[in-house]
């Protein structure tokens, strides 16, 4: 099947997705000899756009798994703000070392639904961005390689295709079960929706470089220390601090980042369907 351009299509807070997607693109354009676009829609600027997909391009979808699902914040924004006129398509979940759970089969499944076709998938896992004990530096240089060799043959599927196959199959359970209720150390659930950054103000001299990288737009940038909206948990703006002022003290979140440190730490591996 022709294939004229490869788009790396991505959410991604912290960078693991941004990076194991644009491996994975990147080796794909290289490999199909086509050009390679980029649609980060992190940022509320970047997502005011229905973008179309064209049937000649072939997409390498990317998001993080939040709870063992795509995240629930941007759940409407992946149905509604894309549309893919029969373009190929390649979801990727990237999940902090516990489970991608039902992210992966989610994600294939709503591209499926905005006229997509599905033809490879893959969770990856990434550094928790909850903690730097589980998963820590990956991606590194062996997933970059096994990211590499899957986009080959990934390529190698796309140039032999003379029809659309059957969407992807990949782990999950279909229908979608409901989001992971995070536990604690304490083995019962963790409440810490309404928990957000705090900040420490000897040390924060209101840059506003966390302002920018909020994904929800929720932090101020005249005041820092003001978190006005919704807080995903996705610690874009303590990863990005240059001075490390941002924190968490909500103790529901804190024994939660305990649990997952004591349980999972063992490798997870990658797991790549083609």
């Amino acid at each position: 099947m022709k294939i004229s351009r490869v788009r790396a299509v991505y959410f991604s807070p912290t960078g693991n997705t941004e990076s194991v997607v644009k491996t994975i693109a990147g080796q794909l354009a290289e490999e199909l000899d086509v050009s390679l676009q980029i649609y980060d829609f992190t940022l509320p600027e970047n997502r005011e756009e229905v973008p179309v997909f064209k049937p000649d391009g072939l997409i390498v979808f990317g998001m993080p798994v939040y709870a063992g699902r795509v995240p629930n914040k941007m759940l409407s924004f992946l149905q509604n703000h894309f549309k893919g006129e029969g373009a190929l398509a390649i979801p990727v979940t990237t999940f902090g070392n516990r489970n991608f759970d039902n992210g992966l089969i989610e994600l294939r499944n709503e591209l499926e639904k905005n006229g997509f076709h599905t033809i490879a998938g893959a969770g990856i896992p990434t550094e928790h961005v909850f903690s730097d004990k589980l998963a820590t530096g990956r991606p590194n240089g062996e997933d970059m390689e096994r990211l590499a060799e899957f986009a080959s043959e990934v390529s190698r599927k796309v140039e032999e295709m003379t029809e659309i196959p059957a969407p992807i199959e990949v782990r999950g359970d279909d229908p979608v079960g409901p989001y992971y209720t995070p536990l604690g150390t304490d083995g019962k659930p963790a409440v810490f929706l309404k928990a957000k950054p705090k900040t420490k103000t000897e040390l924060c001299d209101k840059c506003g470089i966390c302002a920018k990288a909020c994904p929800m737009g929720s932090i101020s940038a005249e005041d820092p220390a003001q978190v006005t909206g919704i807080c995903i948990k996705c610690q874009a703006c303590i990863k990005k601090c240059p001075v490390q002022a941002k924190y968490f003290d909500d103790p529901a979140f804190l024994s939660h980042v305990a649990m997952l440190e004591q349980n999972y730490t063992r490798r997870a591996e990658a797991e790549l369907f083609v």
